[in-house]
């Protein structure tokens, strides 16, 4: 899985190359098994907190069944239900989960768990477009979702995978917008395009592919403004930055993330839909997944919204943005 989640670059570095738990397995063995390891590793600590709450009772329900029935059904969605994975999205799973019981004559609750595990990861194994150089990101979210923290992310992540980044400050809406993604940029070691407050985000985001341009850099990162209050302002707001970067950097592959709280449960599920009606999301960040015990959002978002979660929060530290990988969710939680 690559940087972006949509595949691998030639000379995209490997992290788990360096995480700590890569670089302790055996020197025998194969690089890919390690950088797999180094994966489920972090996924396995950062859904510590779902697991616990997820698996325990999944567990239980399997030990103490002795028949698949209805009763192990509707047990089986309220867990989901409770994980956060909404009404909808739980009875399609479990709809699914009956007719691969039935088809394959599964009587075993465990061999019942197994196919569950199929399932989710099916549903979450989403296509990642291609990555494409030069590249616009453009990030939205609303405010306290971790939006200007993410990108700072990106921002190092790309930029260890040797990509020329740029950042343009184009939340001019909201106090010290600016500031706080400088103190990222300088973390990073990324240059930033900024304005004064209040100023036309169109105008940076302008500025911000000139520079980018001049420097013939791989990545311009857009912070814009979470104003999902007002979806007539935010939609005229994306739209001329759009027509500026159709209009000065033609030829550039533009992407639109959506950045979303974990620990908000369905209310971030919410948020991604109306977000929807306003820009085409090409993907979704989903950050704090490690202070939730109700990661199921993950598969309802996937589900409910058709687009891929490229990366997920596990942590509080620069390097704790990680390329979303379906297999290593799912193990991590059963």
């Amino acid at each position: 899985m690559g940087l972006f989640g949509f595949g691998k670059k030639k000379d995209e570095t490997q992290s788990s190359a360096t995480n700590s738990e890569a670089v302790h397995t055996a020197s025998e063995q194969p690089v890919e098994e390690q950088e797999k390891s180094g994966v489920f590793s972090r996924f396995w600590k950062g859904l510590t907190k779902t697991r616990t709450h997820v698996s325990s009772q999944v567990d239980d329900l399997i030990e103490n069944t002795e028949k698949i029935d209805e009763d192990f059904y509707e047990s089986l969605i309220d867990i989901l239900i409770m994980s956060d994975m909404g009404v909808k999205t739980s009875e399609k799973v479990i709809g699914e989960l009956k007719r691969r019981v039935a088809e394959q004559r599964i009587t075993d609750a465990g061999e019942a768990r197994k196919a569950l595990k199929t399932i989710l990861k099916e549903i979450m194994d989403k296509p990642r477009e291609p990555l494409n150089w030069p590249m616009v990101m453009l990030v939205v979210g609303v405010n306290g979702v971790g939006k200007t923290t993410t990108i700072g992310k990106l921002a190092l992540r790309f930029k260890n995978a040797r990509h020329s980044v740029v950042l343009a400050a184009a939340d001019t809406f909201r106090a010290a917008a600016a500031d706080q993604l400088e103190i990222w940029s300088q973390r990073a070691g990324v240059p930033i395009v900024r304005h004064a407050e209040g100023a036309d985000p169109a105008a940076v985001v302008f500025d911000g592919v000139q520079k980018a341009k001049a420097t013939e850099a791989d990545l311009l990162i857009v912070d814009t403004a979470g104003r999902l209050h007002n979806k007539k302002n935010l939609m005229e707001e994306l739209r001329k930055i759009a027509k500026v970067i159709d209009r000065e950097y033609q030829g550039a592959t533009v992407r639109t993330l959506l950045v979303l709280d974990a620990t908000t449960g369905q209310n971030g599920l919410q948020q991604a839909k109306e977000f929807a009606e306003v820009t085409d999301l090409s993907g979704i960040v989903l950050t704090k997944l490690d202070g939730t015990a109700k990661g199921g959002i993950v598969v309802a978002i996937m589900e409910e919204l058709g687009l891929p979660v490229l990366y997920v929060g596990m942590g509080e530290g620069i390097d704790d943005l990680q390329a979303f990988d379906a297999e290593a969710f799912v193990e991590a939680i059963f």
